[in-house]
């Protein structure tokens, strides 16, 4: 069983179960899953789609989804007894889940860590009673959870062997009608439907400020877990106007000038095409006082934490408004020396998040879990 809680993990668990089917064409892969892992050899039980939230009391407002998701994946335990589960991310849940798998003696494998070493510290105790072992995608994370008892393997980072570029600049914008010889701003507002609410339409209301006194184009990429109809409702009307595009989106973004994209694992897929970027955090603020908090790092981006210093510009909360963003992007468009330095820093960091290959290292550990 493999159980995916967002569009991230959804790409991540689409290459593992392809990587699975490689070593072991037999094995029945089924769970939680989106548009990516629908495309492999992978039986959906519950769309990921309607598990994504966003921040505690987001998640809070989908309970019924989120418990009818939980109540069918434990009689599928119980019933089918799989002989490993797989997680991946999207803690709250997932670690319920390994919980209730542990009763049942069924093995879980954690892929991608909850970032308990920035907040919550005190659940890496739940992991070691309730995981087997963790595959972490962060190279500070093995020692972390070693040093807490937990058995991790450092597997590289997955977005390493599919964020790639293949064609120029003009071509790539051509596609998307807009004209290479002005510049391009990307937009990545998120993958949760409140993420596309709080930050899309500041991002429209700037690219309109920024429209009025220079010629600059935009595109918005969506996140296959968000519905076409909802992005396009926000930006429909929109001056200058907005495509949305769906596919190709690695070669679209590696085309811009510049990327404003909400925090995760964007901002990483962002840094692997070395786009200078713009990351910007809104929640509601309930959630946002109880993530001040708690959390214990000192930035928000995970580029920025990984290289742990502010490399890319963070606009968080009251900041993320249009004339915020417009007055960032309008610095960075007309310093194109600051913008090289962007791209020259996120070319070094690349090195720290491993090698190519990491779902055949997972694979390969779930394998020798089952048998």
């Amino acid at each position: 069983m493999l159980v995916v809680g967002e569009a991230s993990g959804d790409a991540h668990g689409a290459q593992l179960v392809d990587a699975l089917h490689r070593r072991a064409p037999e094995l029945n892969v089924y769970g939680v899953g989106g548009e990516r892992l629908q495309q492999t050899r992978f039986e959906t039980l519950f769309s990921v789609a309607k598990l994504t939230g966003m921040g505690l009391v987001e998640l809070a407002g989908n309970l019924s989804n989120l418990w009818r998701a939980y109540a069918l994946l434990k009689r599928a335990l119980r019933e089918r007894r799989p002989s490993l589960l797989v997680l991946i991310d999207f803690p709250e849940f997932n670690l319920r889940l390994a919980r209730y798998a542990k009763r049942l003696r069924i093995p879980v494998l954690y892929y991608v860590s909850p970032q308990i070493w920035a907040w919550r510290r005190g659940r890496v105790r739940q992991i070691a009673r309730w995981v087997d072992r963790m595959a972490v995608i962060f190279p500070f994370e093995e020692s972390f959870y070693r040093s807490h008892g937990v058995k991790a393997t450092f597997v590289g980072h997955p977005l390493l062997e599919s964020v790639k570029a293949d064609e120029d600049r003009e071509t790539a914008l051509e596609k998307l009608g807009l004209d290479p010889q002005k510049p391009v701003v990307a937009l990545l507002p998120g993958s949760r439907r409140a993420e596309i609410t709080r930050h899309l339409p500041v991002m429209r209301d700037a690219a309109a400020l920024l429209g009025r006194e220079r010629r600059v184009q935009f595109f918005c990429v969506r996140a296959p877990t968000i519905g076409a109809p909802e992005v396009e409702a926000i930006l429909q009307g929109a001056v200058p106007a907005i495509p949305v595009i769906d596919d190709d989106r690695y070669n679209a973004v590696h085309a811009a000038d510049l990327v404003w994209t909400a925090s995760g694992t964007a901002t990483v897929e962002i840094a692997l095409l070395g786009r200078p970027m713009i990351i910007v955090y809104r929640l509601s603020w309930l959630t946002y006082w109880i993530a001040r908090c708690l959390v214990r790092v000192r930035h928000i981006g995970m580029v920025n934490l990984i290289a742990e210093e502010r490399l890319m510009p963070e606009l968080i909360q009251s900041d993320v408004n249009p004339e915020r963003l417009a007055a960032e992007s309008r610095a960075l468009l007309e310093d194109a020396k600051a913008r090289a330095r962007m791209t020259e820093q996120l070319a070094r960091l690349r090195e720290r998040l491993g090698s190519p290959g990491a779902a055949g290292r997972v694979a390969d550990l779930a394998l020798g879990m089952m048998q």
